[in-house]
């Protein structure tokens, strides 16, 4: 298996100054406030305007960055419609902001706009509470679960107001824009319903996070569904790229645009069998989340990352717990351990 990926282009574009990646298609990448530091959204040429796919974070430095792609970057024409692929705030935390800007609506598939509307507005103490329980059947003592209880719901800081209504899009849906057909693909396990585009006139597939050049997208296990199998999910929605011309040239949401895609679907697939195994190995004896965590991410995490890492962890135990390769029992105290069978 070739490990090497084509890199068209070698360096990505400045904060705010858009370049052109194929004719009508603009890469305009934001900042984010985390180690992973940007998000790549882009800029299709739709008649009179443009048809945005992705956000930007909800802070004040991206809204001042968009105010100079305003000014500078839109060569005079207007948003005409956004497209999120997902409801993770990098990719949906202006919609509603950019929406009110230019009066136009938000495209998304529905169960993206439904978790995006619960999860920023769920203010509850009862949430919050239920996230402390979660993370301690995990495994989390003392400092982590303080934490927990102080971070609350994050989602709700890192978002504007979600559009109150939305134009659903789904699995196969045909986006006209710019004379171009684009075909939606959905993907799951890193999020319920991401969204992919594909325009296979010109062989451009915009991939969000659900294929990504260097990292692994996080699939995880959340307080919102904690008996999920996400890792099953998204290795099966690797399947669903497969038919797309191995020469597709792929905008993913982070990192630089590629060509490889097979080479990169067969990768994730590999390091998902390397982590799997790791874990397997791991549950030889009982072992919560927490401490999987710890065998899985041997590099410091920040308070951020811990709890992508530990989500992580869960899934891989629950991909193995649903195969039957590893078992789960209680403890008294309700935490929650993992064996090999």
């Amino acid at each position: 298996m070739s490990n090497r990926l084509d890199h068209p282009f070698a360096q990505p574009p400045a904060h705010a100054q858009p370049i052109e990646v194929a004719p009508g298609i603009l890469w305009l990448r934001m900042p984010l406030p985390f180690q992973l530091d940007h998000i790549n959204l882009w800029l299709i040429e739709d008649g009179d305007g443009w048809t945005l796919v992705d956000t930007g974070f909800a802070d004040d430095a991206t809204r001042a960055l968009w105010g100079r792609v305003f000014d500078d970057g839109l060569r005079g024409l207007p948003i005409r419609r956004i497209v999120s692929t997902h409801f993770h705030p990098d990719h949906i935390g202006l919609a509603g902001w950019l929406a009110e800007r230019w009066g136009v609506e938000l495209w998304t598939t529905q169960a993206e706009w439904l978790y995006a509307r619960m999860l920023s507005q769920d203010s509850g103490e009862a949430t919050v509470e239920w996230q402390v329980e979660f993370y301690r059947r995990a495994g989390f003592e003392g400092e982590m679960l303080d934490l927990t209880r102080r971070r609350g719901n994050v989602y709700r800081s890192r978002v504007v107001p979600i559009p109150v209504s939305l134009r659903r899009i789904g699995a196969g849906s045909i986006l006209r824009i710019g004379g171009r057909d684009w075909t939606v693909i959905i993907g799951t396990g890193h999020s319920p319903e991401h969204a992919s585009l594909y325009c296979a006139e010109d062989d451009i597939l915009i991939s969000g996070d659900q294929v990504l050049p260097k990292i692994s997208p996080i699939v995880g296990v959340w307080p919102q569904e904690p008996e999920a199998n996400p890792l099953q999910c998204f290795l099966a929605s690797l399947d669903v790229f497969r038919p797309l011309p191995r020469g597709t040239f792929v905008l993913p949401s982070h990192g630089l645009p590629f060509r490889g895609l097979h080479e990169r679907l067969d990768q994730l697939s590999c390091h998902h069998d390397a982590r799997l195994a790791e874990t397997l190995e791991a549950c030889r004896d009982s072992i919560t989340g927490k401490r999987l965590l710890d065998v899985l991410f041997r590099r410091p995490l920040d308070d951020h990352q811990v709890f992508f890492a530990i989500g992580e962890s869960l899934a891989h135990l629950h991909y193995l717990m649903n195969r039957g390769e590893i078992q789960r029992e209680q403890r008294a105290d309700g935490v929650q351990l993992f064996r090999k069978t």
